[in-house]
């Protein structure tokens, strides 16, 4: 009897049955992926390709046909970057970056967002996403920076746990759950010069402490699949990192799914790490440290039959790696035919109004709003005219950020064009410019002038821009940086404005009218110039198709921004790093030149109205490890709007053994106040949550005095402060 062909057996048993009636060709075919421009017909019926990846419209439903035709109809699992929503699929919805998401605090939505993208990833054929990224950014020249969480690994775990449950439902069998990825295992984004794919020079203690715990909450939130990364750490590459893929990550950790390299990785280590001096060498070496699935390597199917046939590895060792991709498709239900597209539901689904209004609430709860002197906004009724200026006005790519179509083809045009659908349409992207004209009452007048180009300094309007600001009432202007300025492989060594876009700004600024600045942006920028000048500056990210809408709500009051910066933003480049859980022993903490302080500090962020926090009280004076700690504080809206406040709770061991974060984020919690209200905010956290990893690189409690502080941001003067002992 085949089992596997049997829906009434485990996943498990059905598993092991097909595993018995492969040859090792098949095993080895099952852990290969590539893209669509690689033959795919001789991948599906000569190599038994498990995965493809970027393959959309029409193919996935042809190519699985295919698959299921062949000895034992194997279905194909087919992955996408559907990082921020389905953005290389024309009409899907597309939700602000994941920089910006996380700028929410707001793990449900993030949920929502990722079930979302999994329905309409289902829906066109696919079923995986490269997302959530784990990386932490510390450093804003790196390209990536977008792509991440931002800074503080408590919050990154949060964050990714929502997104995974999200993407994967409550099992994988639900009719619109995909499969997660956790992504780039370990310390990517810890480059050295914010160079991308660098060597990541950190110890063993400091990727158990920083990098690490990110990606063992995703293990906890039942994660499918990890990503490694293309860095090396201490000289070995992750994809050679036994010790980190299966040491840690199996065997420590549990995890069960499978392990998938980043494009090439495997060629990497020949080519550009050099760790190998043959690609069937790379193919070893990444074989035997844990990797399961191989992307984009496509000569790792030779190389690995010569392997097997030299005995220099072993036909169990395919079998650990391909049991895990088929137990995962039969988890996922393509063995049971469940997961082919619906062009139909595709049509009436995919950016459909309800999706659509859910991009619109994460884009009005990822923006931050860094000033607003003199309460100018939201803005007054008695402004009738407004100077619309800047070229990220009306800039769709620039507002759906990196990993959206055409993003990637943009950057590099030596790579040929994948299978994406032919023509993308951007009609449904509502940029500021639409959006703000689209809210404005009748009676008031929008100038537009897009002012200057946001790389060529040379290539300005700048004289028409003031002409339309002189005849107005308030200037709002949108600028930032744009895609070929972020990503991978694009790093860069300054972070000011770009173009003549400073230049735009200081000469609307000497016209003496109101200036609103609105940054699109992919990461922090130094905008000391903008902090000192502007009277509000109203920070929308990649803020996606919904941006629009959202930053008009919010400038008119339609919405009291709530969001807060999981990034600290630099005053200038060789100031950094600047993030907030610096460690202790820093002379003075300043330069020459300015303070060490940041610019914007983590968790920073305000709102229209204001929050006043009060009798700041711990549940006990001392607690033991298998203890838990309640926080009490006090906070009362003291203005005129409702709004929803972010309380942050920070720790911080005052003396360890080892040095340990200033302050170090625990815990959080959103709450929501009319005028004149004050609630009791009560955030529990276990007291074992306050170790640290020692000497041996032992995770534990130490005891001795903490500091507890409370407040709206990580930056001091924001906090109370009082202290709890941890006793043995």
């Amino acid at each position: 009897m085949e089992i596997y062909k049997n829906p009434s057996y485990s996943p498990r048993e059905r598993t092991i049955d097909l595993l018995s009636r492969m040859t090792i060709e098949e095993k080895v075919g099952q852990m290969c992926q590539v893209d669509g421009r690689h033959d795919p017909e001789t991948w599906i019926y000569k190599k038994h390709i498990g995965s493809f990846l970027h393959v959309t419209g029409d193919e996935p439903a042809r190519l699985q046909k295919m698959a299921l035709e062949t000895r034992l109809g194997i279905p194909i699992l087919f992955g996408i970057d559907a990082i921020h929503g389905h953005a290389f699929q024309s009409g899907a919805t597309v939700f602000p970056s994941q920089l910006g998401m996380s700028s929410s605090w707001n793990p449900e939505l993030l949920e929502k967002v990722a079930a979302i993208t999994a329905c309409e990833v289902i829906l066109t054929g696919l079923h995986w996403t490269f997302s959530p990224v784990l990386c932490i950014g510390r450093d804003a020249r790196w390209g990536r920076v977008d792509e991440t969480f931002g800074e503080d690994p408590y919050l990154i775990g949060v964050l990714a746990k929502a997104m995974i449950q999200g993407y994967q439902g409550s099992q994988l069998s639900d009719p619109y759950s995909i499969l997660a990825c956790a992504k780039h295992f370990a310390a990517y984004g810890e480059t050295q010069g914010g160079r991308d794919s660098s060597e990541s020079d950190v110890s063993e203690r400091k990727l158990r402490s920083i990098f690490l715990p990110p990606f063992q909450e995703a293990v906890k939130a039942g994660c499918a699949t990890f990503m490694t990364g293309y860095n090396a750490i201490d000289g070995i590459p992750c994809s050679a990192n036994q010790w980190l893929l299966h040491d840690v990550l199996k065997e420590d950790w549990g995890f069960q799914g499978f392990v998938v390299t980043d494009w090439d990785n495997i060629g990497h280590l020949h080519e550009d790490h050099k760790v190998a001096a043959t690609l069937e060498e790379a193919c070893n070496i990444a074989l035997t440290a844990g990797n399961d699935m191989m992307m984009s390597t496509p000569t790792f199917y030779e190389h690995a039959l010569s392997l097997i046939e030299k005995g220099i590895i072993s036909e169990s060792l395919l079998d650990d790696a391909c049991s895990r991709i088929l137990e995962l498709k039969f988890k996922l239900g393509l063995f049971d035919h469940k997961r082919f597209p619906d062009q139909g539901m595709a049509s009436t689904i995919l950016g459909c109004t309800e999706h659509r209004k859910a991009a619109y609430d994460m884009a009005l709860e990822s923006m931050v709003l860094l000033k607003n002197q003199n309460n100018i906004l939201p803005l007054s009724k008695e402004i009738k005219k407004i100077a619309l200026i800047g070229p990220n006005c009306d800039d769709v790519q620039a507002q759906l950020g990196d990993w959206s179509f055409g993003a990637r083809e943009l950057a590099y045009p030596e790579v040929p064009t994948l299978n994406y659908h032919p023509e993308y349409d951007p009609s449904p992207i509502v940029t500021i410019l639409e959006g703000i004209k689209n809210r404005c009452p009748h009676q008031v007048q929008i100038a537009y002038e897009k002012g200057c180009d946001l790389l060529d300094e040379n290539n300005h309007a700048i004289e028409e821009a003031v002409e339309a600001a002189l005849a107005s009432d308030a200037i709002i202007t949108v600028v930032g940086d744009t895609n070929v300025l972020n990503g991978e492989m694009r790093d860069r060594v300054d972070l000011h404005l770009t173009g003549a876009q400073q230049k735009l700004l200081e000469a609307l600024k000497a016209t003496g009218k109101p200036l609103i600045i609105v940054l699109v942006n992919g990461k922090p920028l130094t905008i000391p110039w903008i902090a000192e000048n502007a009277d509000a500056i109203l920070e929308a990210w990649n803020p996606g198709m919904e941006g629009g809408n959202g930053v008009a709500s919010i400038l008119f009051g339609d919405f009291n921004p709530c969001g807060k910066l999981t990034i600290s933003f630099p005053r200038h480049v060789g100031q950094q790093p600047v993030f907030y859980n610096q460690l202790p022993g820093w002379h003075g903490n300043t330069y020459v030149e300015m303070t060490g302080e940041p610019l914007f500090p983590f968790g920073f962020g305000l709102s229209y109205t204001q929050y006043e926090y009060s009798n700041l009280v711990v549940s006990s004076s001392s607690l033991g490890v298998n203890d838990h700690l309640t926080v009490s504080v006090d906070v009362q809206n003291t203005g005129k709007y409702e709004g929803t406040e972010i309380v942050q709770l920070y720790i911080n061991d005052i003396f360890s053994s080892v040095t340990t974060p200033i302050k170090e984020l625990k815990g959080f919690q959103r709450i929501h106040l009319k005028p004149g209200e004050k609630a009791a905010v009560h955030i529990t956290v276990p007291v074992a949550s306050l170790g640290l990893v020692n000497r041996k690189c032992q995770y534990v409690v130490e005891p001795g005095t903490f500091e507890i502080m409370v407040g709206p941001s990580s930056r001091d003067t924001d906090l109370l402060k009082t202290i709890f002992e941890v006793v043995s």
